[in-house]
């Protein structure tokens, strides 16, 4: 949710100047930015921000969140926080970043922090948190079993908006 990007290349934001993966590619594939790299002249040495260089990019809020991701997925730490990752993110990018999610955060632990309800679907365990204080958790099919719960109540009252 709060991240930095700085003036300086795809490349360099995503690594850190830590360039020692060989699977830069496929992080760019999985996080959907492959796409929009290759279609930049200058690939990932693209800068991002006109502050260095005059055809440096502006990125659009869902692919700096993207490339905040790809950020994350570098780093290839054993626990990963993801804080509202999706929010600056169309419903077609949302739906394909969870959809790859499992891809994304393979063998490592991984933490999900948001509203959107319909995104917490595909976690093995979900806590559900009122006042600081855990009230709930399950997964997704059992806490919906729970028709009295909190996390039943703001599910449904979310679904709502779409019928």
């Amino acid at each position: 949710q709060d991240f930095r990007l700085f003036a300086f290349s795809i490349r360099e934001n995503v690594t850190a100047f830590q360039d020692k993966k060989d699977d830069l590619e496929e992080i760019y594939k999985i996080t959907g930015i492959k796409n929009w790299i290759e279609n930049l002249k200058e690939k990932d040495s693209t800068y991002i921000y006109k502050m260095f260089v005059e055809n440096g990019v502006e990125p659009s809020g869902g692919q700096a969140q993207k490339l905040a991701i790809a950020r994350a997925l570098y780093k290839n730490a054993p626990i990963v926080v993801l804080d509202e990752p999706t929010a600056a993110l169309d419903p077609i990018s949302e739906y394909e970043v969870y959809n790859k999610f499992d891809k994304l955060v393979h063998g490592k632990t991984a933490i999900y922090i948001s509203h959107r309800l319909s995104s917490c679907r595909f976690c093995d365990k979900i806590m559900v948190f009122e006042n600081g204080s855990i009230v709930e958790e399950g997964s997704h099919k059992e806490l919906m079993k729970n028709t009295n719960g909190l996390y039943f109540y703001m599910y449904n009252t979310q679904a709502k908006q779409y019928y």
